[in-house]
């Protein structure tokens, strides 16, 4: 008997209403409500999307800004409700849509790690039996005890990254990952990233890098404008988005 896909994305659509006009505050949105000047616009971030990944696939998803890449992961990790079409998740799904993305800037690292953890679903004491894989992973070191407003964004992103991924996920979400934080830290992520495929997780990974993407997936998928343009092998995507 055939497994069902991890992932299963039926005629997916994703649509916000926005206002023709420029609101610069709530007054003003309420002195035209009334007046009813409002004008709305349905804009459509996604729509006709069809896909399949099957339990330790790896979909590479590429795509200029606003083609609707983390619109997919929103949807995905269920922050959006679809409009139209169907999202089908089986397992348990660890969302990085943004890095950093949960934290409160006034705790330390080590806090932080705690909040995290538990948005993630993770228990407390589960996340004390991690923590010292997390932090050496982080290589913050004693940055760890200090507030996450004296961090740059690529140790915010290495925070992130270790605790996110600290126990195996069964999906995992990854919206540009690899952009901040230094080569070596990238490589860690990337071996990371493959020895949890190679053990049965499922990944979305959204990159501009068609490399990045090339190494990591097996499967790409092109969007454009909220659809897609072209899907296929990781390498034939990547190669085809890069030459555009």
């Amino acid at each position: 008997m055939n497994q069902k896909p991890s992932i299963q994305i039926e005629n997916l659509g994703i649509s916000f209403r926005l206002p023709t006009e420029q609101i610069r505050s709530t007054k003003d949105f309420f002195i035209l409500a009334t007046q009813r000047k409002i004008q709305i616009n349905t804009f459509w971030a996604l729509r006709h999307v069809t896909f399949n990944l099957e339990q330790g696939g790896s979909l590479g998803v590429m795509g200029r800004n606003g083609a609707g890449k983390s619109t997919l992961l929103k949807a995905i990790a269920r922050v959006l409700t679809p409009k139209e079409g169907r999202v089908v998740i089986r397992g348990k799904v660890f969302p990085m849509l943004e890095l950093g993305a949960g934290f409160v800037m006034d705790l330390t690292g080590h806090e932080n790690i705690y909040l995290y953890g538990n948005i993630l679903g993770l228990s407390n004491q589960l996340i004390t039996e991690l923590y010292d894989s997390i932090v050496d992973f982080s290589e913050l070191g004693d940055f760890i005890h200090a507030p996450l407003r004296s961090y740059s964004s690529g140790m915010v992103a290495r925070l992130a990254f270790a605790t996110a991924t600290a126990v195996q996920p069964d999906i995992l979400l990854a919206d540009e990952i690899l952009s901040v934080g230094d080569k070596n830290f990238q490589d860690k992520c990337m071996e990371r990233m493959t020895n949890y495929l190679n053990n049965g997780t499922t990944i979305v990974f959204v990159s501009h890098s068609a490399e990045s993407v090339k190494k990591i997936c097996k499967q790409g998928l092109w969007l454009d404008g909220g659809t897609i343009k072209m899907t296929g092998s990781a390498e034939e995507v990547a190669e085809a988005y890069a030459a555009s």
